[in-house]
C-alpha cells in the first residue's frame, strides 16, 4: 500500500508528502499564510460568479445542461413549501436533519443564483436561521456537525449580499459556536475520527473547512486553525485511494468519501486558489473506475462491508469532478449514461462536464483494483444485461465497516444475482462497532463469516485481525482468474488456505476452488448465500431457480461430497433475511490436503450450461497450470 505521511517541521511549515513508486510531490505552506490568497468577495465557495456566468452562457446552447438546471429549479420550487427544520434526533444522530439542510441550501441556492428570485433567497435564510437556533449540531456524532457546518457555510456565502448585516452576524456566530469551535476542541484533543483513513476524515475535515472558508475574513484565526488542521488530516484519508482507487469501506461509502473529497478540494480551489497538492494523492485519478467496474451488467454493485444488499449503481456528481480534474471523459460519460434515468444533483451543474461525444472506448472485461481491500472483477460482456459477472475480494477484516468476509464473491448472470452479500445490519444494535477478535459485532449474522460466500472451518469465524491479498490475477478469453491467500483468516486450523475464482468455459460459468492444508482437524463448510430456490437433484448437483432463470451448481471435488441447504433467516432485532438460503457443502472433521471445487453454471437462453465434462478441477492455485 502507498503510505501517506505529513509532518509539521520546526519552521512551522505544513508539508504534505505523497510517496509512491512514481515519485513524490511536496508542497510547503506557512500556517500564517494559509489565508494570504483568500478571495475576499462572496460567493467564493464552489461556484464563483465568473464560473456561473460561463455556465449560463453554455446553457443557451447545451440542452443537457438546460435539463439539469430545470430539474433543480423544479426541486427548488417544491422546497419553498417545505416545513421548518426542527431539532429531532434519530437515535444518537441528527444527521438526517443536517443532510436535509444541505440539500435544501444547494437546490435553493442554484435557483437563487441562476434567477435572482428572492423567494429562493428568503427560503435559504429561513432554513439557516432555523438551524442556527438549534441548541447544538450534535457534536457527539460529529458527522452531523460537519455536514451542518458545510450547509450553513454555503448558505451564508451564497446569500451574503442578500442578507442584512444583523442576520449575517447571527448566522456567522452560530457557525462559529455550533460548528467550528466544537471542531477546534476535537482538533486539540486529537479526536480519532478526524484522523481516520476513512470517510469520517473527509466529511469532518471537509465540512469544517468549508464552514471556515465561508467566514474567513471576519474570523481569520478560527478559519486558519481549522483549515490548517484539515490540510494536515485529509492526506491520511486520501492515502486510502492508493494505488488503484478502490475504497476499503465499500462502494456505498466510496460515494460519500469521494464526494466530500471533491467538496473540500473544490472549496480550497475557489476560496484560496489552490488544493495544496491534495489532488495528487495516488489512486485518486483512477478511483472513477471503481463504480464503473463494480457495476454488474444487471446494474447491481459488487458489495462488501456495509455497502448494502442489492444496491444499484446510482448517480454520483463527483464523477464529473473526477473527469474535470483528471481529464478523463470516461468518468463523466459513464455518469451521463446514468443521468438519463437518475437524479440530477446541484453538483452536476457546478461541476458540469458535457458528454464527450466520443465513441466509447473498449474497456477490459476484467479488472484488478489494488488497495487496502483488493478486488478482482470479471465479466463476459459490457453491453449485455444478461452477461456473466463475478467479483471477489481480499483485504483486511479490520477495515472500517468491514465484515469477516475475506475471499467473498458475488455472482450475476441472466440479469439476476445468484451469489449475494447481505449487507449491513442496524447500526444501533448493541456494540455494533466492536471490531475486536471475539467482539459483539461478529455475533451478528450479516457481519460474520457464516452469512458470507466464504469457507468456515471448525465452526468458527475468520480471524478478525486477518488480512488477505490477491496473489495472482490473469485475464484472457478462455480462462480468467484471481487467487487469494486466505491463510491468516484460517490460521487456527491451517498452514495454507487459498481461494481461486475463475471464469471458465469461454466465460459461461464460474469456478470456485478452495485449497487447505489442515493441521488441526476440523469440519470444513463451503457456503454460498442466495435468494434462489434450491433443488437438490443429486448429492453433488443442485439446481437454483430465481425469477424464471436457472443455475446449476456442481461439486467437482472432493468426490462424493454432497450439497445441503441451510436457512439464512434470523430473528429480530437482527435483519430477518426472509427467503434467504445457503447452499452448502459440509465435510466432516478432517485434516491434511483438502480441495473443494464448485462449478456454477447458468442455464443460458440457448439451452446450454457448462458441464463437468467441460471443466475439471485445477492444479494447485500457487503453481502453474
Amino acid at each position: 500500500m502507498v503510505k501517506t505521511r505529513y509532518t509539521i517541521c520546526t519552521a512551522l511549515l505544513i508539508t504534505v508528502c505523497w510517496q509512491s513508486a512514481a515519485g513524490a510531490a511536496e508542497l510547503n505552506i506557512a500556517p500564517d499564510r494559509i489565508l494570504e490568497t483568500l478571495v475576499r468577495e462572496h460567493p467564493r465557495l464552489m461556484l464563483k460568479e465568473d464560473a456561473l456566468r460561463d455556465l449560463k452562457e453554455r446553457a443557451e446552447n447545451d440542452q443537457v445542461l438546460q435539463h439539469f438546471v430545470s430539474e433543480i429549479f423544479k426541486r427548488a420550487d417544491d422546497r419553498l413549501d417545505e416545513p421548518k427544520l426542527i431539532y429531532e434526533k434519530r437515535g444518537p444522530r441528527l444527521l438526517h436533519v443536517s443532510k436535509a439542510c444541505l440539500e435544501r441550501i444547494y437546490d435553493l441556492g442554484i435557483a437563487w443564483r441562476w434567477t435572482g428570485g428572492k423567494k429562493y433567497a428568503e427560503k435559504i435564510k429561513e432554513n439557516l436561521l432555523a438551524v442556527c437556533d438549534f441548541p447544538d449540531w450534535n457534536p457527539s456524532h460529529f458527522l452531523d456537525t460537519a455536514e451542518m457546518s458545510h450547509a450553513v457555510g454555503i448558505g451564508c456565502d451564497w446569500t451574503y449580499d442578500y442578507l442584512d448585516e444583523k442576520t449575517r452576524d447571527r448566522i456567522r456566530a452560530a457557525l462559529v459556536e455550533l460548528g467550528l469551535k466544537p471542531g477546534i476542541e476535537r482538533y486539540k484533543s486529537a479526536y480519532k475520527h478526524f484522523t481516520y483513513a476513512y470517510n469520517w476524515n473527509q466529511v469532518c475535515n471537509g465540512g469544517l473547512l468549508i464552514g471556515a472558508a465561508a467566514i474567513a475574513e471576519s474570523e481569520p484565526e478560527t478559519a486558519e486553525f481549522v483549515i490548517r488542521n484539515a490540510l494536515e488530516n485529509l492526506p491520511i484519508a486520501l492515502g486510502s485511494y492508493a494505488p488503484d482507487g478502490v475504497w476499503a469501506e465499500g462502494i456505498g461509502y466510496w460515494n460519500y468519501a469521494t464526494s466530500y473529497t471533491a467538496f473540500a478540494l473544490t472549496a480550497l480551489q475557489t476560496s484560496l486558489g489552490s488544493d495544496f497538492g491534495l489532488s495528487k494523492a495516488p489512486g485518486l485519478a483512477q478511483t472513477g473506475y471503481v463504480p464503473i467496474y463494480f457495476a454488474s451488467p444487471a446494474g447491481l454493485l459488487f458489495s462488501y462491508a456495509d455497502a448494502g444488499d442489492f444496491k444499484k449503481r446510482e448517480t454520483a456528481a463527483c464523477m464529473f469532478w473526477l473527469a474535470r480534474t483528471f481529464g478523463n471523459s470516461q468518468f463523466s460519460d459513464s455518469e451521463h449514461d446514468l443521468l438519463q434515468a437518475g437524479k440530477v444533483d446541484p453538483f452536476h451543474v457546478i461541476w458540469y462536464t458535457p458528454p464527450s461525444g466520443k465513441t466509447p472506448s473498449t474497456r477490459d472485461l476484467d479488472c484488478l483494483l489494488r488497495g487496502q481491500v483488493e478486488t478482482a472483477l470479471f465479466r463476459s460482456d459490457w453491453n449485455d444485461p444478461d452477461a456473466l459477472f463475478v467479483g471477489v475480494k481480499a483485504g483486511y477484516n479490520q477495515a472500517h465497516y468491514g465484515h469477516l468476509d475475506l475471499g467473498n464473491f458475488e455472482m450475476d448472470a441472466l440479469g439476476v444475482r445468484w451469489a449475494r452479500d447481505l449487507g449491513s445490519d442496524n447500526y444501533n444494535l448493541p456494540d455494533y462497532f466492536n471490531y475486536r477478535q471475539g467482539g459483539t459485532r461478529w455475533t451478528y449474522y450479516r457481519l460474520n463469516s457464516f452469512s458470507h460466500n466464504v469457507p468456515v472451518l471448525g465452526g468458527k469465524n475468520q480471524n478478525a485481525n486477518a488480512a488477505a491479498r490477491v496473489t495472482r490475477f490473469e485475464s484472457n478469453e478462455a480462462f480468467s482468474f484471481a487467487t487469494i491467500n486466505l491463510t491468516e483468516a484460517y490460521a487456527a486450523h491451517t498452514t495454507e488456505a487459498m481461494r481461486g475464482v475463475a471464469m471458465v468455459g469461454k466465460r459461461r460459468a464460474v469456478l470456485v476452488q478452495d485449497e487447505f492444508e489442515i493441521v488441526n482437524p476440523c469440519q470444513v463448510l463451503w457456503g454460498m448465500t442466495t435468494d434462489a430456490a434450491i433443488t437438490l437433484e443429486k448429492p453433488g448437483l443442485a439446481r437454483l431457480s430465481l425469477k424464471g432463470r436457472q443455475l446449476y451448481a456442481r461439486v467437482l471435488s472432493p468426490a462424493g461430497a454432497s450439497f445441503a441447504i441451510e436457512s439464512g433467516e434470523q430473528s429480530p432485532p437482527q435483519e430477518r433475511n426472509e427467503g434467504v438460503s445457503r447452499l452448502v457443502v459440509c465435510l466432516p472433521e478432517t485434516q491434511g490436503r483438502i480441495t473443494i471445487v464448485i462449478l456454477l453454471s447458468p442455464q443460458w437462453k440457448d439451452g446450454v450450461s457448462i458441464s463437468t465434462a467441460a471443466v475439471k478441477p485445477l492444479k494447485k492455485w500457487n503453481t502453474d497450470f
